[in-house]
């Protein structure tokens, strides 16, 4: 009885963590960092829009920043007790007790360890390219980014364990999914200060 009940809970785990292997070992393909300071397509501000309507400010408006030096006067507006923040916060909570309803803990702690692992060594490179390209010597800000990055990774891989579940789900209609996809567009949501999304 108690290999039939670990096979099944295995089964059912397999699926999501399969998702998750695929999505992490995709991270190479992403084009961090790449498109920063450019000017503004349709697409991504539509994309930067629906981030922020989704985060639930959907009056907020979008600075774009041109160069690193914008970029790290708006990152010192950064304040991890801002709504914004806090918005972000819960959906991770939320999505992460929605994704533990179809994975143990331990293989959401595989699957989220996979993106990780993936994610700090790809991005790293990353912003290693784009610092050289920029003549940008300063680290902190650059890890800033990086570890913005990473985590953006982690909050779509849990919305990737939801949408895979949940017919439903859109991710491309999640926070998480909108923010994700302005990475992929290769820029830096840098923060959402008052009524100014900071985007690089």
């Amino acid at each position: 009885m108690t290999e039939d009940i670990d096979f099944l809970a295995l089964e059912r785990e397999l699926p999501s963590l399969a998702g998750l292997k695929r999505f992490a070992e995709g991270l190479q393909n992403v084009a961090w960092f790449s498109h920063m300071g450019e000017a503004l397509d349709d697409e991504t501000r539509a994309k930067a829009l629906s981030y922020l309507d989704h985060l639930g400010f959907p009056d907020a408006n979008i600075a774009q920043l041109v160069d690193w030096e914008d970029a790290g006067l708006a990152a010192e507006t950064l304040d991890w007790a801002t709504q914004a923040w806090e918005a972000e916060e819960l959906a991770r909570a939320d999505l992460t007790l929605r994704a533990l309803d179809y994975m143990s803990d331990e293989a959401l702690q595989v699957g989220m360890t996979m993106i990780a692992e993936q994610a700090g060594d790809v991005i790293k490179e990353a912003m290693q390219e784009a610092a050289s390209l920029w003549d940008i010597v300063h680290e902190d800000l650059q890890n800033l980014a990086v570890g913005s990055a990473v985590q953006a990774a982690h909050h779509a891989g849990l919305a990737l364990i939801i949408a895979a579940n949940e017919p439903d789900f859109d991710m491309s209609a999640h926070m998480f999914g909108s923010k994700y996809a302005l990475y992929e567009s290769g820029r830096w949501p840098v923060s959402v200060t008052g009524t100014s999304f900071n985007l690089f």
